[in-house]
């Protein structure tokens, strides 16, 4: 469970834990600043970029691309959790009115993000994309990393699966309707740029400016020294074994996803032989949405009524595992339509659940940001590595099959090891 300082006297909103449910309209708002924050996030990344990126550079597209987004991964790792450690610290006051600690980082993000959105499509050099969406990430991980500690902030235990389950479709479903904003509402790159801008502010700041955020007592804040700040991104799998586990287990499941998507395209096009497989692809993205959406707030409230997470993490990872084994055994079009249905189901089962533990096993109430910025790392991290991984089993380790046999264990071993877990049944 989530522990905090002693402290002789009661503790103010902002640290205790949240006692009262969260109603369905604070759930539909930070559903859509989710929603606006992962479009900004990934349809630039899917489209935006790379068309970019071709039209300045196009001999040299692919290599220019992985040192853009290379780089804004690298700025989302060290952002994010320092973001939130900034946003656990934060006591704001003006005109004599006190405001909360969280909507200001979420409100700032989603208007400095979309101001580097608009910068980033007058860019006509690399030099200046891969600065704009530098900027870009480290605004939207800000934002991110606020919107991800409203859980624990203002969600009690008992409703976290579900809520968790809410926020967890937009990461899939942001793709999907950035793709559609950029290519079938509106056409070109520049364009592009300032509809998900607009989106991004349409869609997020209606959850700053009408939610409550409680203020931080000054009394409270935790000293702001440099060196203290950095030291504290450790967080000791000793003295916090099951945050460690937790991270652990979130990492190797990412990972197992990186390995299992990162090629998907060339899997269709050089194993299946599918005669069209950018249709393909999308095809799979909207099957994988789907078995997402229908299980993440199902499997979240299961969760919140049986009051068990643990065998919910075991019992998703199993699933994807299997969708892995169909496509290393069977790579046919009808088995990856399968395997995405199930890909999508198990990793909404285990995006709602396994959001919801991690919120039980924060080791202080001050640091809840800058601890899930630390647990973000274990998601942006596989982003890097997986490339790094599976380009040699591919190449030179037994090919597909090899790949997405190695993505079964990966998967299976990350969620396997949350019964390391002691503190969450």
């Amino acid at each position: 469970m989530t522990t905090v300082d002693p402290t002789p006297t009661s503790l103010p909103a902002a640290l205790a834990e949240p006692t009262v449910p969260v109603r369905r309209g604070w759930i539909a708002l930070i559903f859509a600043a989710n929603l606006g924050v992962w479009m900004a996030f990934f349809t630039p990344i899917q489209v935006l970029l790379p068309q970019q990126i071709e039209r300045i550079a196009p001999d040299g597209k692919e290599a220019m691309l992985a040192v853009v987004t290379g780089l804004g991964a690298l700025a989302a790792v060290l952002a994010n959790p320092l973001a939130g450690a900034l946003s656990d610290r934060t006591c704001l006051r003006v005109a004599g009115r006190e405001f909360g600690r969280r909507h200001v980082w979420t409100a700032g993000g989603a208007l400095l993000g979309a101001a580097a959105l608009v910068l980033l499509a007058q860019q006509r050099t690399v030099l200046g994309v891969t600065l704009g969406w530098i900027a870009a990430q480290v605004c939207f991980n800000a934002m991110l990393a606020s919107l991800t500690a409203a859980v624990p902030d203002r969600v009690p235990v008992a409703q976290r699966g579900g809520v968790s389950g809410w926020v967890g479709i937009p990461q899939a479903l942001g793709l999907v309707l950035g793709v559609v904003l950029v290519t079938a509402v509106v056409t070109g790159t520049a364009a592009g740029y300032l509809a998900i801008a607009a989106a991004v502010l349409l869609l997020s700041l209606p959850f700053a400016l009408l939610t409550a955020d409680d203020p931080l007592p000054r009394a409270h804040r935790p000293a702001l020294r440099p060196r203290a700040l950095l030291a504290s991104m450790w967080v000791s799998p000793r003295h916090h074994p099951d945050f460690g586990w937790a991270w652990i287990t979130r990492f190797l499941v990412q990972l197992g996803n990186a390995l299992g998507t990162l090629y998907l395209l060339y899997f269709l096009t050089d194993e299946v032989r599918l005669a069209d497989p950018e249709g393909g692809l999308l095809v799979l993205i909207l099957l994988y949405t789907a078995g997402l959406a229908a299980t993440a707030v199902v499997a979240g409230r299961l969760s919140d009524r049986s009051g068990r997470r643990k065998v919910f993490v075991i019992a998703a990872g199993g699933i994807m595992a299997v969708a892995a084994l169909l496509l290393a055994v069977a790579p046919v079009w009808p088995v990856a339509v399968t395997a995405a249905l199930l890909l999508g189901a198990g990793y909404g089962v285990y995006l709602s659940v396994d959001a919801a533990l991690i919120t039980q096993v924060l080791p202080k109430a001050t640091d809840r940001a800058k601890d899930l910025g630390v647990i973000n790392i274990a998601n942006s991290a596989p982003q890097v590595l997986g490339p790094a991984i599976s380009a040699p089993i591919v190449v030179h380790l037994g090919g597909y099959p090899a790949l997405y046999a190695t993505t079964a264990a990966v998967t299976v071993l990350g969620s396997a090891l949350v019964v390391k877990i002691r503190s969450v049944p």
